[in-house]
Order: C-alpha cells, then sequence, then structure tokens
C-alpha cells in the first residue's frame, strides 16, 4: 500500500472490543500494531494520513486514538488539535523523537500520554488499558455527589464542569485530573500522587505531564498563568486546589 494514499482498514473483533483509530503512516508498523491488539479484543482501525482520519472521524465510533506525529497531508499535533474539537476519549500518541518539547505540545494541544518508538507491544497495550481505565472510572463514576465551589461546579457523576454559569470544556483526563484536585480542596498534592493518579505509573522525576495538565487547567479555569491563586504551585511539595478561590 502507498503511504501517501490514505485508506482504513478494519479488524473484526467481538462486539464488546475496544473500538481503537490508529493513525500511522507506517504501513508494517500499524499492521503489526493491529494485529497484537486484535488478539487483545481492540477494533482497529488504521488511516495512514492525518487529512483523511480527520476528514472521516466520527468520535461517537471511536473510543480511543493512538497517533503518530509525524504524517503526511497533516501532522499528528494538527491531527491532535482538530479531534479535540468533536472527542473527549483518550488520545495517546507515538513519537520517534525523544525530544520533551513534543511530548509537552502535544499534552498542550490534548493529548493523554505518549509512547516512544520504537514501539515494545506490551508496553503499549499497558499504557492503553490504564488510559480506558481511568476513563471509564471517571465516566461511569457511580458517585452522585456535586463539588460546589462558589461559582465552580464539579459534577462527578455527569462528568460537567461550569464556571461562572458556562460549561467547561474538558477532556476526560483534564476532568479526572480537576476532581482529584477538587476532591481534595486544601491539601497540597504531591506531583508523584498525581502522575500516578493520572498515569497509573509511578513518577520518574523527569516527565512533565503534571505540569503541562495544570497549565490547560488553569488556562480553562481562567486562573492567573503568572500568578495562579485557583490551582496554587506549592514550591517543593505541590499542588493546591483553593476552595476559596471561586467565590
Amino acid at each position: 500500500m502507498n503511504q501517501q494514499t490514505a485508506s482504513s482498514q478494519t479488524t473484526s473483533a467481538p462486539s464488546s472490543a475496544v473500538r481503537l483509530l490508529l493513525i500511522e503512516d507506517d504501513v508494517r508498523l500499524a499492521s503489526l500494531v493491529r494485529d497484537y491488539l486484535a488478539q487483545e479484543y481492540f477494533e482497529v482501525t488504521v488511516q495512514h494520513q492525518g487529512d483523511v482520519a480527520i476528514a472521516s472521524f466520527d468520535a461517537s465510533q471511536v473510543d480511543i486514538v493512538v497517533l503518530d506525529l509525524m504524517l503526511p497531508g497533516m501532522n499528528g499535533l494538527q491531527v491532535c488539535t482538530e479531534l479535540r474539537k468533536t472527542f473527549a476519549g483518550p488520545i495517546l500518541i507515538l513519537t520517534a523523537k525523544s525530544s520533551d518539547i513534543d511530548h509537552v505540545m502535544g499534552l498542550e494541544l490534548g493529548a493523554d500520554d505518549f509512547v516512544t518508538k520504537p514501539i515494545e507491544p506490551p508496553v503499549l497495550l499497558a499504557r492503553l488499558r490504564a488510559l480506558l481505565r481511568r476513563s471509564r472510572q471517571s465516566t461511569h463514576s457511580p458517585q452522585s455527589e456535586q463539588l460546589v465551589f462558589g461559582r465552580l461546579l464539579v459534577d462527578l457523576q455527569s462528568h460537567r464542569v461550569v464556571l461562572d454559569g458556562v460549561d467547561v470544556d474538558l477532556t476526560t483526563q483534564e476532568f479526572e485530573l480537576l476532581a482529584y484536585l477538587a476532591q481534595h480542596a486544601g491539601s497540597v498534592l504531591s506531583r508523584d500522587d498525581i502522575y500516578s493518579r493520572i498515569r497509573g505509573i509511578d513518577y520518574d522525576g523527569l516527565d512533565r505531564t503534571v505540569d503541562v495538565r495544570i497549565s490547560r487547567l488553569r488556562k480553562k479555569l481562567h486562573d492567573n498563568p503568572e500568578q495562579p491563586f485557583r490551582i496554587r504551585t506549592i514550591w517543593g511539595k505541590g499542588y493546591l486546589f483553593v476552595a476559596s478561590a471561586w467565590a
């Protein structure tokens, strides 16, 4: 198959399978990943070009997206931006680059996690399952509690956030982070604790996922980026959700 002519391929899987969209221009790698995940009850659809993937995308038919950064037609960062206009589910980025800036940019644009090539299939599978598990726990939380802080409402059941009477558009992972902070309002949460919560693995001391996601939350919640007062940084300790800052 010519890498420049995008076409979709879908594996057969049980009706309970996870519907995964793989956007990857390396035909051989895409085939290997598709075949491996099919054995683990994933229904995998493959697209090889970014622009074609966006043109044919239907958020209601996808549970999770795996997205390469280097794509023809439209690069991965652009694709991520477009996906986030309609898709709130998990997005995992594949990158052949070890540069921290690529990871940070992906997270800034709404990605939930990343895996660096060369890909180890068991590692990819573990990351996918962790993302899906946290997404489902957040979306289908049995809690009916509404957390209210002045002009901010965080509804743990409906997965809804309202600030000043206006709905705040958050990804699943952003909502999970906000809910975790809000549930521990007034307490300082360490970066290690937050990292384990949002990625399901221990903090390695270098990853900037937490910082990037906190930054995104601050922007969406109209916090002061220079001197944040709603989600404060407690230097050397972690982050503090200030309950009184939403009055």
